[in-house]
């Protein structure tokens, strides 16, 4: 069953940090920004300024998931103007950011990542696989850019939305299976 905005809540220590209502403006700052925090049905996660990276096309060589060579990306540094801190995401690429909040996900709960109507618009998909029952720690983000425009990607705003299932506790959990991408840090996590 999907959950609500009321159950999400509930949920202590799920989001760290959460933000117990919709955000779409900054008022420190005196600016919009791309909505961020809780929802009706779900909960819209932001993308962490720690870090960003592009892959890079190196004539010859084939990106292998099983045997990742870092030398495949290269590191976007973040920009700021009046409208906020961001990354650029180039034309036709893909980039690889972390999520701003860390996930602990119940034992029977898992999480479907799915991309802000926003960026959608812009071209931008967001490509983040599930997050499984039992799973902890930040979310690498993934994003294809199909423009043949440039885009920004906005830094503590929101950049994709997190819809939550329950259902009947699981035999094995991905805490229960020691999966590989377990706690994972507040670092982009390249492929193992």
């Amino acid at each position: 069953m999907l959950k609500t905005d009321w159950w999400i809540e509930l949920q202590d220590g799920m989001i760290v940090p959460f933000v117990d209502h919709s955000v779409r403006y900054d008022h420190v700052n005196n600016r919009p920004v791309i909505s961020y925090g809780l929802g009706s049905y779900g909960y819209d996660i932001r993308l962490s300024p720690q870090e960003f990276f592009v892959f890079k096309h190196i004539p010859g060589t084939v990106v292998n998931p099983k045997k990742f060579n870092r030398d495949n990306l290269v590191s976007i540094p973040i920009q700021c103007d009046d409208s906020g801190e961001f990354f650029v995401l180039p034309a036709l690429s893909y980039g690889l950011g972390v999520s701003l909040e860390k996930l602990t996900m119940p034992p029977d709960v898992t999480a479907v990542c799915v991309g802000k109507s926003t960026y959608a618009r812009c071209g931008v998909i967001a490509n983040i696989t599930p997050v499984e029952a039992g799973w902890t720690g930040y979310l690498t983000l993934e994003f294809s850019n199909s423009s043949g425009a440039d885009v920004r990607l906005y830094t503590d705003e929101g950049v994709a939305q997190l819809l939550f299932f329950q259902g009947e506790r699981c035999k094995t959990t991905y805490a229960d299976r020691s999966g590989k991408y377990q706690h994972q840090q507040h670092e982009v996590t390249l492929a193992r």
